[in-house]
């Protein structure tokens, strides 16, 4: 029986674990915490990820591993591969931790991104100000998610708070300004790529976000042909470039017309948790096919679909479930101001029976202002064919 490795013990792992039963598959997890959520279902080795102790016991109980989450040490990975095959690879999970190296990366493939420069001093960022103009995002290169590590320059008079606020981590982890992008729309395409160079999307996905986490995600996202298939064009030409194998997630802003690249997220994503059950295979079994070697699975959509996202304390789920396409999913987290603890994805066959559904639960949760944009955005999405 295949043993497969994850690095992180999350919610995406704990997801990865389930989805890999019907296929027969066990799993290990490797985390710092002991009480993380995924060792509900599968045993875990507890360390820090550079504990090369605990790294070699986690490397002889396994066959292959893989990420739940983009900040392990790349060398921990490396280190990891040159005993096990890893999967994506540490060349893969260091220029998605480089928010430098992967703007440059988009750059050089091709795939239009907001202007940026490197931040190293506070001479540097005042030049690049100067160069990029206000709005502008002072971003930390590494260890920044969920809209941690930012700070958003309204104007120049924001320069001091800014680097009060990262600039002692320009010597750390290193520092990137970004100019601002006024979006109309944010969007995600979720792909796979098998060790063969399959690659297959699911349909492209609509997010949005309060504070930096996502709130709410879409699919399909109700954009014309073209602009999916740039989406789609970009997520390949990337996977290809740099021999990705697994799943991953290509964040995008719409703006004008125009989709820029924002980020890589090498691994399952929070706005493909709604393949669980609006797709013919999940994001979570198609990562562990492509990790094995397997055929990858029909990424086709069945219906349309919406996830909400909990966050800091799970709702009542009775709300959900007596929707006819209602799915729980509680992560077995205890609440806390700004976790990700669950979600619900509500799943109908046409635009106008998934608006109703999610408008009903809302209503229900007391979460009007979450769903809304998702009523508004079915509400402007084509008919039903």
């Amino acid at each position: 029986m295949t043993t497969v490795g994850i690095l992180g013990g999350g919610q995406l792992a704990r997801m990865l674990a389930l989805s890999g039963a019907p296929l027969g598959l066990r799993f290990l997890v490797m985390d710092t915490a002991g009480d993380a959520c995924a060792a509900q279902f599968a045993p875990m080795v507890v360390g820090d990820y550079t504990d090369t102790a605990a790294l070699a016991e986690f490397a002889s109980k396994i066959d292959v591993a893989t990420f739940d989450f983009e900040n392990v040490p790349s060398q921990s990975a490396q280190w990891l591969a040159d005993r096990v095959p890893v999967f994506p690879s540490p060349r893969a999970l260091a220029i998605a931790q480089d928010r430098l190296a992967e703007k440059t990366l988009f750059r050089e493939l091709g795939i239009p991104v907001p202007d940026f420069v490197a931040i190293d001093t506070r001479e540097d960022l005042d030049a690049a100000i100067a160069a990029i103009g206000t709005p502008c995002i002072l971003k930390t290169r590494r260890l920044g998610y969920d809209g941690k590590g930012q700070f958003r320059l309204k104007s120049a008079a924001d320069t001091d708070a800014a680097w009060q606020a990262l600039g002692a981590q320009a010597a750390k982890v290193g520092l990137i300004l970004e100019a601002f992008v006024p979006f109309e729309r944010e969007l995600s395409v979720v792909a796979v790529r098998g060790r063969d160079g399959e690659f297959r999307s699911w349909p492209l996905t609509e997010n949005w976000h309060v504070d930096g986490v996502l709130s709410a995600s879409l699919a399909p996202a109700s954009v014309d042909a073209a602009m999916a298939e740039t989406a789609f064009a970009y997520a390949r030409k990337l996977a290809e470039a740099i021999d990705y194998v697994g799943v991953f997630a290509l964040e995008l802003f719409c703006r004008a017309g125009e989709l820029l690249a924002n980020e890589l997220a090498p691994r399952v994503h929070n706005s493909g948790h709604w393949t669980i059950e609006g797709s013919e295979t999940s994001q979570f079994q198609n990562h562990l096919r492509a990790v094995l070697g397997l055929p990858l699975g029909d990424t086709r959509m069945v219906g349309r679909a919406c996830m909400l996202n909990w966050v800091g304390a799970m709702p009542d789920a009775n709300a959900v479930l007596q929707e006819a396409g209602g799915h729980w999913h509680d992560y077995g987290k205890s609440p806390r101001e700004g976790r990700k603890v669950g979600h619900a994805t509500l799943r109908a066959e046409s635009a106008q029976d998934l608006s109703a559904a999610v408008q009903k639960v809302g209503q229900a949760l007391g979460r009007g202002e979450q769903v809304a944009p998702v009523i508004a955005a079915l509400r402007d999405s084509p008919a039903d064919r």
